[in-house]
């Protein structure tokens, strides 16, 4: 299948992330098969594709959630290809799922200081032993999230429990947690599912936000092409493990093979 790419957008750009012909298998299943991507650096990159098109199984694999079989990633040329999650958190790769993941009888800002463990650095003794040092730490790090909350507007949630909150501001406070990590690199995983109309407009807002006032370079996966097409600079199309396209909005959404890929009819299990 031919792949249809704007490279000289992407050549353009200074990459921050590669993805180098990665693949993951689960039995006699592949999920993603050999695919390749470069993220430009402080852009806006979508990826889209049927369920069943390996999109969430490709996210997994650059946070360290899964190991390719084959190929390998590299955030800003730094081989991250076998590290644990933890280690490419601290690296500046920070993401959100599809099911929300909050602690939810933890408040907005207890959720979001969770989210801070990253970037923490007294451990037990230096806390017992340098207790100043690590008091510094703490209230830093609050005012750390006490700037995040103002960003998503959530002041006057701090305190709440967030399973007490609608599913939209969950799916913010989330959000939240993710930039609470400092990340050079946030991946979303559908942040807009199971909203409303508006609430999928403040999310647009917010992400758009993160990257051009925060200067985070964004990786998406979205099922409402409405959003995609309105606030990514790129677009990767997945279909059954594959990349069968890639380039700007519009290239992409003229692409016969895109169509094809939405419209056809064989069953497909979700990725």
């Amino acid at each position: 299948m031919n792949i249809i790419e704007d490279t000289e957008r992407i050549t353009a750009a200074a990459v921050q992330m590669s993805v180098e012909g990665v693949s993951k298998r689960f039995g006699g299943v592949t999920a993603v098969d050999g695919v390749s991507i470069d993220i430009p650096k402080g852009g806006i990159l979508s990826i889209i594709g049927p369920n069943g098109a390996g999109k969430t199984s490709l996210l997994n694999m650059i946070s360290g959630f899964y190991k390719p079989d084959t190929g390998r990633i590299t955030l800003d040329g730094q081989d991250i290809t076998s590290r644990r999650p933890s280690a490419v958190a601290a690296l500046g790769v920070a993401r959100t799922f599809q099911n929300i993941a909050l602690f939810s009888g933890l408040s907005v800002l207890d959720n979001l200081m969770l989210g801070r463990h990253v970037r923490m650095r007294s451990g037990v003794f230096s806390s017992v032993v340098y207790w100043g040092l690590a008091q510094r730490e703490d209230i830093a790090h609050r005012d750390a999230c006490e700037e995040i909350i103002e960003f998503l507007k959530l002041q006057d949630l701090r305190k709440q429990p967030t399973a007490a909150l609608a599913y939209g501001l969950r799916k913010r406070v989330e959000l939240g947690r993710a930039l609470a990590q400092d990340p050079k690199v946030l991946l979303l995983d559908e942040p807009m599912g199971g909203m409303n109309q508006d609430e999928k407009e403040d999310m647009a807002r917010y992400v758009l936000d993160v990257n051009q006032e925060r200067g985070v370079t964004v990786v998406l996966i979205e099922h409402d092409m409405g959003v995609v097409m309105d606030i990514s600079d790129h677009v990767v199309v997945l279909d059954r493990g594959r990349k069968i396209a890639e380039g700007s909005p519009a290239m992409v959404q003229g692409n016969p093979a895109v169509i094809a890929a939405y419209l056809g009819t064989a069953k497909r299990g979700k990725a």
